[in-house]
């Protein structure tokens, strides 16, 4: 897995070493709100790298995780993240609240469906948001998703259909 980028972010596949930084980047519970729970420990985080890193345990699903950073200053704002199983891709991006509104979300995103659609046999791009998280609906729009109606786990279903 390579490195993406953006006009001002790099997408850097996801380490171990990243858990503690982007514990503090993940640490406000309002990020919780819509996808429930609670910020992770620098510990917990580094446990939930440490498998992510490792791939998934089934030979037929691929685990694509980066973390974002920030060109000009070198810290990491965020994550984006993708599960592909044959022809899909389910898409998911968190940026740290400090960062938020200034459009990173969407170009991760972006470049995030770029990759996906182009590295991958993609035939369809899914994304999962909360009915009343605007912004990340707005991202997923912004993406290129659609809001297909369908609801599942209280989530509406995005999906991009790719042309080949």
């Amino acid at each position: 897995m390579e490195a993406e980028n953006t006009s001002r972010l790099d997408l850097v596949p996801l380490r171990v070493e990243h858990a503690e930084e982007m514990a503090e980047v993940l640490s406000d519970p309002a990020l919780h709100t819509f996808i429930g729970g609670e910020p992770s420990t620098p510990q917990a985080l580094r446990s939930r790298y440490e498998r992510l890193v490792a791939g998934s345990p089934d030979p037929t699903v691929l685990w694509c995780n980066w973390v974002l950073r920030e060109r000009t200053g070198g810290f990491l704002v965020g994550t984006v993240q993708a599960t592909v199983s044959g022809d899909v891709a389910e898409i998911a991006w968190v940026v740290g609240t400090p960062w938020q509104g200034r459009g990173y979300a969407v170009e991760a995103a972006r470049s995030l469906v770029r990759h996906v659609t182009h590295a991958f046999p993609v035939r369809t791009v899914v994304a999962h948001v909360h009915p009343a998280h605007h912004a990340s609906a707005a991202v997923a729009a912004a993406a290129g998703l659609s809001p297909t109606g369908t609801v599942q786990d209280g989530e509406v279903r995005w999906e991009l259909t790719v042309r080949r």
